[in-house]
């Protein structure tokens, strides 16, 4: 954490501090407050010197709170460390000085007793540091030393329910950018003035200034009692309070001086102390304007130690105020001393005295410090009244206008701009403050060219602070504003140039001017920003655009101001805009060789480095060149040269070097080439077409040759071979077993890929330049392995014909013999497939098929990411136009590219699913559950051998197969078993066989064991989509349907063929073959010449 993040955080604690103490002491969790002497309300309690640990412990015990004895708590803990609130009695903290404490005891201490709790104090939260100092939010970026607040410096608030408008007011603090560059060309103040003195002093001159217009009054006390706590009166009018705000506020000078009290954070003891010390200093004077008093002087006479709550706070003051008149009137003096420095020396040791004073007994103090007051006034008045700048003796009192004190007071003014709520932007009085400040310039001897310089340099800095691109616009407005040496008076130009110090820099000591000690710090950051604007800028344009303004301004501002201006103004604009684009670039481009130092890429650096220099080409003319090319119209010319000969340096020796077509060679020269196309192009488009071979002839080619495409080709047919024989190495290795629960592929399709993305990878790591041929013959490889895959694996299938038994003769209905004739014929008509073709089936499992689906299933989505990947790898590494070449040829060889990927083999990849599952579902309902579906089912009849008896079986088939199939093809896979099952049940009531008869009573017994099947596979929406099964079980419902029609019914629309029952001829025929009824019997005898069963 930077000085600067620690300041505004030890700020922020000790604010928080304060509310959460005062909204204690307001409350109901203290019994009662007793005030020290001399305090009527809290607002006379200086809360930073009262002891948290002291109230906490009041609170705890339940008795009454005595500030007195908070304050001397806090007092005699002040010197010691924060303690660890361990509890541990065995600790302690050493206070003496071990060096100056003779040597340690030589006895032991005595024992702790065990029984007796000693209480630790814990660290106060909140409470500041009495090592860190406090400071405000105006202070300065280049200040030293800071001093401790009082309850002078703060306000508190009396309500409770202000806490949460507070807080819904107060915007989150920003986080400050780091300013460290940005410092005033000033040397610091000898007396070790810190910016509180300086805002504090700044803020007296103020009033003073406002009190010779006559618009000064003490404010009464009763103001306190307002509604709005002071607390909200600091923080400033609400969002809400926009439009009504002035009628709100005080009117005329008195507001605006109260707006700028708040802004300055200056607490209200401390304005009514010092209005009225101003208004008594002025008592008696006649004739003798305010701002003509030398008003540390008069505020000293004015002011006495009852008038504060105590005495730090008074000693602090008081020790202020001696500074301000020792570096005012001795240290920077606007008259210097005419004699020898004697009346110097008096005065330093009048000072002395009077902050010696202090250190004595009240009365002898008192005395000393009455008589050095006169005393210090017989000098310091003549000294100040001094006439300077053209004014009469006594008109002006010079105490304050000796640079660079003023300067610095000024400043603080200045910083009063800003709104407290928002620090990026400026409060709604910013004219009001600004109208106001000028009556202070008479007492600062601040001029028209100071005030613009000043004010430009609180605005840039704010805008490095807070990053508001509209501070940094009204900076700029105000850099226009500092006029010219030609268009400053003959006064003011003399006045400016006695205006200097002399400062230590890394040059040594010089002497520094005005401008140069406020718009150098500016230069000086700018130019750094600007000279790695790649790296300061890379997000935001607008800003590099009013950056290159401020420096444009600045540097034309301190030019004139030089006294080698003549020498200077050689180098141009245009020059400072390139030097800019050297410095950026060079950096930029050392940057990317440290990237790619770092790469773990397995490409050639010097490639890698090609493409890193063409992105920033890239960022370079879309984002930075727009801008630079408004005051250099080459800028990006002289960007892309600069960064042609860079690359040029780094390339040159791997050139000189190649003598033979390696990986490298491959790698780098087609990467340099087209960088150079690229670059070559830039400055052709930069030029419009004029001056361009011009151009062209100050740049030392690289002189790269294309590289031929047939190592490439050659490359790829060797590895299209390489690809084939693991495709069939590790098909034979492939026990089809599922990786893993989640990956429930085979391992096969996996090393597949990795071979066919390492061959991939390996084809796009070459940057020879290719032709699209190349490009053909890789898919086409790839195309042909897959092909291969998919069709070995359909190859090792089992016919379908194979899994189902053949039809048994068709035969009809014989009484009283059907079971027998059945059996004798079912015997000699079942063809059972050969033991070699049983086994090769049984090897194919139901898990076995699903791992074939899956890992199917997983080259052909796979498939699609890798031809997408090829072609966006292509896309991006496809040869660009040169200059002098055509576009037709290439737009020609693109097109011939689009004609084919991988279309082949996704069409035999689909196609072996489709069998799969197919076969799938078959081997399940005809193969495994054979006998009791196939075989057995309405077997005798239907009512002893109902479609119960095979959902369990089926289920365990169904549970089987979802648990290893993926999602994606569950459905697809289910469907077919449901096919399939369909298919058996058909087969089971048209081709079931002499033994299986029914009734026209069976289709009720039929219909609900079709139900049955049909939410078997629905589920309860569980399984397959209900439309899905409805349109499977569609033509099964029929041929229940046709089973429960009379044997009449069937016979008519059998001979009429009119299909009005909505079922074809054989589909009626069977269904009369197996009619239990002598009248289908009779007529497929008599009509189809049917066999009886016993046939």
């Amino acid at each position: 954490m930077d000085e600067e993040t620690a300041v505004e955080l030890l700020q922020r604690y000790r604010r928080d501090r304060q509310i959460l103490l005062d909204f204690i002491l307001s409350g109901s969790l203290v019994k009662k407050v007793v005030m020290p002497p001399g305090a009527v309300t809290l607002d006379d309690v200086d809360l930073d010197q009262v002891s948290v640990d002291y109230v906490l412990s009041c609170i705890k015990k339940g008795g009454m709170l005595e500030l007195s004895e908070a304050i001397r708590d806090y007092h005699d803990h002040t010197g010691l460390p924060q303690m660890n609130s361990a509890g541990s009695a065995g600790e302690f903290f050493l206070v003496t000085n071990t060096e100056s404490s003779g040597s340690p005891p030589r006895r032991a201490p005595p024992p702790i007793p065990v029984s007796v709790s000693i209480p630790t104090p814990s660290a106060p939260v909140f409470a500041p540091s009495p090592v860190l100092p406090t400071v405000s939010r105006s202070e300065s970026f280049d200040s030293e030393q800071v001093q401790e607040l009082t309850v002078d410096d703060i306000e508190d608030f009396e309500y409770d329910d202000d806490l949460e408008e507070v807080n819904s007011l107060k915007i989150s603090r920003r986080n400050p950018n780091d300013v460290g560059d940005l410092v005033l060309k000033l040397p610091s103040f000898a007396t070790g003035i810190t910016d509180d003195d300086l805002r504090e002093t700044a803020y007296e001159i103020l009033l003073a200034c406002a009190g010779a217009s006559g618009g000064l009054i003490v404010p009464s006390k009763e103001k306190k009692k307002e509604k709005r706590s002071k607390l909200m009166r600091k923080l400033g009018r609400s969002r809400s309070e926009n439009i009504v705000s002035q009628s709100q506020n005080a009117p005329g000078l008195v507001g605006l001086l109260e707006t700028m009290r708040v802004q300055m954070e200056i607490s209200e003891a401390m304005d009514i102390r010092t209005r009225q010390g101003l208004l008594n200093a002025l008592a008696g004077k006649v004739g003798k304007r305010m701002d003509a008093l030398l008003i540390p002087l008069e505020l000293l006479s004015c002011i006495s130690r009852t008038e504060f709550s105590d005495k730090k706070a008074y000693i602090r003051w008081q020790k202020r105020q001696l500074n301000m008149l020792a570096e005012g009137l001795v240290n920077h003096p606007a008259v210097g001393f005419g004699e020898s420095g004697r009346k110097a020396s008096e005065f330093r040791i009048l000072l002395a005295k009077i902050e010696e004073s202090e250190a004595f007994p009240p009365s002898a103090g008192e005395v000393q410090r009455t008589e050095s007051l006169r005393s210090l006034r017989d000098i310091a008045i003549p000294l100040a009244e001094r006439p300077a700048r053209g004014d009469l003796t006594g008109e002006v009192c010079h105490w304050a206008d000796g640079y660079h004190l003023n300067v610095r007071l000024y400043e603080k003014l200045l910083l009063s701009v800003f709104d407290v709520l928002d620090e990026g932007k400026l409060t709604e009085e910013v004219e009001e403050i600004l109208e106001l400040l000028k009556s202070t310039w008479r007492v600062l001897g601040i001029t028209e060219t100071i005030h613009y310089t000043c004010y430009a340099w609180i605005l840039f800095r704010q805008y490095v602070i807070t990053s508001e691109q509209g501070i940094l616009r009204h900076a700029i407005d105000q850099l226009k504003k500092i006029p010219l040496k030609e268009q400053r008076g003959p006064q003011e130009r003399l006045h400016l140039k006695s205006l200097h110090v002399r400062v230590d820099g890394e040059e040594g000591s010089r002497d520094v001017s005005l401008l140069q000690s406020f718009l150098s710090p500016i230069q000086k950051w700018a130019d750094k920003q600007l000279g790695d604007y790649h790296l300061n800028f890379a997000e935001g344009s607008v800003v590099m655009q009013d950056i290159v303004t401020v420096a444009m301004i600045v540097r034309r501002l301190l030019l004139e101001e030089s006294d080698k201006a003549v020498q200077s103004s050689t180098v141009s604009d245009r020059d400072q805009i390139e030097l800019y684009i050297s410095s950026s670039v060079k950096n930029s481009f050392a940057r990317k060789l440290q990237t790619v130092d770092k790469s773990d890429a397995i490409e050639h650096p010097l490639a890698l480095l090609a493409e890193e220099v063409k992105m920033l080409l890239k960022k370079d003319s879309t984002v930075f060149m727009p801008i630079l090319c408004q005051r250099h119209p080459n800028a990006t010319i002289v960007s892309a040269s600069l960064l042609h000969k860079l690359y040029g340096n780094k390339l040159k020796p791997f050139v000189d070097g190649a003598e033979h077509l390696t990986e490298d060679v491959v790698s780098v020269f087609p990467a340099a080439d087209n960088l150079e196309q690229y670059i070559l192009d830039l400055i052709k488009s930069a030029c419009e077409g004029e001056n361009v071979e011009i151009h062209f002839r100050k740049l030392i080619p690289y002189q790269i040759e294309s590289i031929s495409g047939t190592v490439v080709m050659r490359w790829i047919n060797s590895q299209l071979g390489r690809i084939i024989g693991w495709v069939e190495r590790t098909l034979q290795q492939e026990r089809w077993d599922p990786i893993s629960p989640q990956q429930r592929h085979g391992s096969s399709i996996v090393e597949v890929y990795r071979i066919v993305e390492e061959t991939v990878d390996q084809f796009f790591a070459i940057k020879a330049p290719m032709r699209p041929m190349e490009l053909n013959a890789l898919f086409s490889g790839i195309d042909n392995a897959f092909q291969v895959y998919a069709n070995h694996i359909v190859d090792n299938l089992a016919s379908k014909d194979d899994l189902i038994p053949p039809l048994p003769v068709l035969t009809r209905y014989r009484k009283e013999a059907g079971i027998k004739a059945f059996v004798k014929k079912e015997l000699f008509d079942s063809r059972l497939p050969d033991q070699r073709r049983s086994i090769e089936i049984n090897v194919l499992t139901t898990a076995t098929l699903c791992v074939q689906l899956n890992t199917l299933y997983y080259a052909i989505s796979q498939l699609n990411k890798l031809e997408d990947s090829i072609w966006e790898r292509w896309t991006r590494k496809k040869p660009q136009d040169k200059i002098y070449i055509r576009k037709s040829m290439d737009d020609k060889s693109k097109s011939s590219t689009q004609k084919g990927t991988f279309d082949r083999s996704r069409k035999d990849i689909n196609a072996a699913i489709d069998r799969i599952r197919e076969f799938t579902g078959t081997k399940i309902i005809f193969w495994d559950l054979r006998e009791p579906f196939i075989e057995n089912l309405y077997k005798p009849n239907v009512s002893q051998s109902r479609l119960e008896a095979v959902i369990e079986p089926l289920d365990a088939e169904l549970n089987q197969l979802c648990d290893i199939i993926v999602e994606p093809l569950r459905d697809r896979v289910v469907t077919s078993l449901l096919q399939a099952s369909l298919e058996g049940f058909l087969r089971v009531l048209l081709d079931g066989g002499p033994s299986r008869v029914f009734l026209p009573s069976d289709a009720k017994l039929l219909e609900e064991d079709l139900e049955i099947l049909k939410e078997f596979f629905i589920s309860g929406g569980d399984g397959l989509p209900r439309g899905v099964v409805e349109n499977q079980v569609a033509r099964v419902r029929l041929v229940v349907k046709l089973q429960g029609l009379e044997t009449r019914e069937l016979v008519e629309d059998l001979r009429s063929s009119s299909g009005k029952l909505g079922a074809d001829n054989q589909t009626l025929l069977r269904i009369l073959c197996h009619r239990a009824d002598s009248e289908a019997s009779q007529f497929v005898k008599k009509q189809y010449k049917i066999p009886k069963s016993s046939a």
